[in-house]
């Protein structure tokens, strides 16, 4: 992890198209602007980690009903080829 000092209205440019720059600092608060392209998504850390929990549980949804719808047909064709 790279740790910068900076003031207010300083700045720090990350790659060629994002500038995040101070804009305050109020007892423990510090508030940023941050500019990038519109195609770059910009989320807090603590929405980010919802976010990808909330993806993980529905992921994980989809392939328990993705296995239950599956198994009985599985069942079946095992079952159909045995006897064969």
């Amino acid at each position: 992890m790279l740790v910068l000092g900076r003031k207010i209205n300083e700045s720090v440019v990350i790659g060629d198209n994002i500038t995040v720059t101070i804009l305050a600092v109020d007892g423990d608060k510090i508030k940023i602007g941050i500019q990038a392209p519109a195609e770059i998504r910009i989320l807090r850390g603590e929405l980010y980690e919802a976010i990808k929990q909330e993806n993980l549980r529905a992921a994980d949804k989809t392939s328990t009903q993705l296995y239950e719808m599956l198994l009985p047909s599985l069942n079946q064709l095992l079952k159909s080829e045995s006897q064969e």
